[in-house]
């Protein structure tokens, strides 16, 4: 029986655009593991708190120091993503990135000693490679030849969940989502054919 780990970072929760094409890509997920569990993490209503001094203490140190505030949450988070098979990230753009609520989970997750270690090589990780789907939502349109903004969000992911070990990244996107609602209902459409072009081909069984 498979593990779906799903983290929810909009703070419009289930009305979220991204939180739709999240559910898509379950979907999927789903239809070719009926058995699959899915484990809900949602951080978009900004109650995760954000790492504390116990916590920056310990990075700074040469081994874990605490095991109180941060680090109990930490633990938590990382054994979330530990015991999933499959990783589903679904997130807004704010501001050319991820949403403050994603950094916060990312600062919990990404660990010295625990998802990483550091060496002469550089960083390294130590978590074990996985499926992970991120489902963007963004107001204006950050990629192909109609794009209009910068795009921080898509490298920097890439950048940090490799750091941590997982290397096997799937972006999809809803983008424009600010304009008309014709507009955004094509938008939709699109990304829905894609998904189905990729789960019919990459995916056998799906």
């Amino acid at each position: 029986m498979k593990t779906i780990l799903h983290v929810s970072c909009s703070p419009r929760g289930q009305d979220a655009e991204s939180y739709r094409l999240s559910q898509k890509i379950i979907g999927h997920l789903q239809r070719q593991e009926p058995a699959t569990i899915v484990v809900d993490r949602v951080i978009g209503d900004g109650r995760l708190p954000s790492v504390d001094s116990d916590y920056a203490l310990s990075q700074g140190s040469a081994a874990d120091v605490s095991d109180r505030g941060s680090m109990i949450l930490s633990e938590q988070l990382v054994g979330e993503v530990e015991s999933a098979d499959v990783i589903v990230i679904s997130t807004p753009m704010h501001n050319y990135t991820v949403p403050a609520t994603l950094k916060t989970w990312i600062d919990h997750v990404a660990r010295a000693r625990r998802t990483f270690d550091v060496g002469a090589a550089g960083k390294v990780g130590l978590l074990r490679d996985r499926q992970v789907f991120i489902a963007i939502a963004a107001a204006g349109r950050f990629s192909g030849e109609r794009a209009r903004q910068p795009d921080f969000l898509t490298p920097y992911l890439q950048a940090i969940l490799n750091m941590i070990g997982l290397h096997d990244l799937t972006f999809f996107s809803v983008q424009g989502t600010g304009s008309s609602p014709d507009n955004v209902a094509r938008a939709r459409t699109r990304t829905d054919e894609i998904l189905e072009d990729y789960f019919d081909v990459s995916i056998p069984g799906a």
